[in-house]
């Protein structure tokens, strides 16, 4: 009223009574100068029932979305869950009942959790992988230890029988008894070289003249040879990095198994010839050959071709094995043909050392006499 009287227009709230009023003063003019008031009053009642009645609705109705939204967002959470609490019950149920051959049901639905499930069954596929090989390794070991134990056993039973009073008989039982002593030293020695390549076994590096160990090698053989002719053939000069002992090791081993599989009569050549960037040692037989089912598999512990055969010579399936570990440790290959009934040929690829055969040639040319 004041602020009306004074020209200018107010707009206040006030109390009548029970009644809320929204009232409206503006001055009336006449010449400039203010003559009256005129007022306007409006009761309230209208527009706190509709702000009551909002209030209300948004209220009830934020309650209810509350409310829905929790129960969705449960059965949401439920849906999306499901996948993984059937991964964890059926990894349960597997462990529970060590059966690795199961794998979890993949979802139809291309996201996280069908990669997840494609990874869990990969695992799993690896894993049955690696217990089934260590299942065949255990039982492998066992049956080949259990060979020469069991010949032992026969040797001390022949023995207690009597054959200490037989010098001959005596003789003939200690020296079975130290070939089997001997198989089993080997087999040993094997199976550690095996387990200490997996242990992350590091090799010597050094230079290593491939074809003065290539004579090497072959001195040592003739005295296996039994009958075969065992030869040299192409050698050329080269010179490698790494484990001396350990490719003489694969050599030799590729070495027995040839005259092993080779007949009275037949021929084993012993070659070494440069390819590229790369010292090739080949061991070539005329002996039966291996078959082309067996050919991907001979690289494989305790695998052999012919187990009969193999086993009379004492053989126990870990040459082979290891020529393959010495090749990848040297950054090599082994490669193999065979064609059966005509012989086998086992090549040993590895890689030259340029500097180490740089200063070779140096110095040979040095010690050659000026002529």
């Amino acid at each position: 009223m004041q602020n009306a009287l004074a020209g200018k227009t107010a707009i206040v709230t006030a109390d009548a009574g029970a009644v809320r009023l929204h009232e409206l003063y503006t001055p009336l003019l006449f010449r400039g100068r203010v003559v009256g008031v005129l007022q306007v009053a409006r009761s309230m009642k209208e527009t706190e029932l509709a702000l009551n009645l909002l209030f209300y609705a948004l209220f009830g109705g934020g309650t209810i979305v509350l409310l829905a939204a929790a129960r969705g967002g449960a059965w949401l959470t439920r849906a999306a869950f499901k996948p993984i609490d059937e991964i964890a019950r059926t990894a349960q149920s597997i462990v529970g009942a060590e059966d690795l051959s199961r794998r979890v049901p993949v979802p139809a639905v291309q996201d996280e959790l069908q990669r997840l499930t494609v990874t869990i069954n990969d695992l799993l596929g690896r894993l049955e992988g690696l217990f089934g090989a260590q299942r065949r390794f255990v039982a492998d070991v066992s049956h080949e230890l259990r060979t020469p134990l069991a010949a032992m056993q026969g040797n001390l039973e022949v023995i207690q029988r009597g054959a200490a009073r037989d010098p001959a008989l005596l003789e003939e039982s200690l020296v079975d008894m130290r070939y089997e002593v001997a198989r089993l030293i080997r087999m040993v020695n094997d199976l550690l070289l095996l387990a200490q390549s997996e242990a992350g076994f590091q090799l010597r590096q050094e230079p290593v003249e491939l074809d003065t160990l290539l004579l090497e090698v072959h001195r040592e053989l003739r005295h296996l040879a039994n009958g075969v002719q065992l030869r040299l053939g192409h050698e050329d000069q080269a010179v490698i990095r790494g484990d001396r002992d350990r490719i003489k090791q694969a050599l030799l081993n590729l070495g027995i198994n040839a005259l092993q599989h080779t007949s009275p009569g037949g021929t084993v050549t012993l070659s070494l010839a440069r390819r590229g960037s790369y010292a090739a040692l080949t061991v070539a037989d005329s002996g039966g050959g291996i078959d082309a089912e067996d050919l991907p598999h001979i690289f494989d512990r305790f695998y052999r071709a012919d187990r009969a055969r193999s086993r009379n010579h004492g053989g126990a399936g870990l040459g082979l094995a290891i020529v393959k570990w010495v090749a990848e440790a040297h950054n090599g290959q082994v490669q193999v043909t065979s064609t059966p009934g005509a012989g086998s040929c086992f090549t040993l690829l590895l890689p030259l050392d340029a500097q180490s055969e740089a200063h070779t040639l140096q110095f040979v040319h040095e010690d050659v006499p000026a002529t």
